[in-house]
């Protein structure tokens, strides 16, 4: 292993928590460190060869987890200019990115589950689960709004 100064053993310190928290909350495990080590990155934005070095992972474990990462919308790649080479970058806000993307996931949700009520009936035990469920992500929904408007207007306050 690569010998760091100790600003720098603290900074892996903290990535390595993070990346075990969004572990333990379903992220697989080298897309969480991969997001962990771009976050903590000080422009958001790093290569595959910095990754590698950094978390002393192979260029096939950077490619899998920033591929699952622009997937689910986590991160964009950019080129250099004038280069080759991908930049892997965090989006701007983040979080609130990355929650609005939800609302759409709680939209195909909510569908799919008025469809299983009209095929079951709203009037058995299952298409009442059913419909309880899909309140809930309706709830989910106008509440997702409402804090995001909330989160804009503090951010403006700042």
């Amino acid at each position: 292993m690569i010998e760091q100064p100790p600003r720098q053993q603290e900074v892996m310190a903290f990535v390595e928590r993070f990346a075990a928290e969004m572990v333990e909350a379903g992220m697989p495990r080298m897309p969480a460190r991969v997001f962990s080590a771009l976050l903590a990155s000080e422009d958001g934005a790093l290569t595959s060869a910095e990754l590698g070095e950094r978390l002393q992972i192979s260029p096939a474990a950077v490619s899998g987890a920033v591929r699952y990462l622009a997937q689910v919308g986590l991160l964009a790649r950019e080129r250099d200019p004038g280069s080759r080479r991908e930049r892997y970058r965090l989006h701007e806000d983040q979080w609130f990115e990355t929650f609005t993307r939800r609302d759409a996931v709680l939209v195909r949700w909510e569908n799919a589950l008025n469809s299983g009520i009209a095929a079951i009936g709203a009037d058995t035990a299952a298409g009442r689960r059913l419909a309880q469920s899909a309140e809930f992500f309706a709830f989910l929904q106008k509440e997702l709004h409402s804090m995001m408007e909330r989160w804009q207007e503090h951010k403006a306050a700042r």
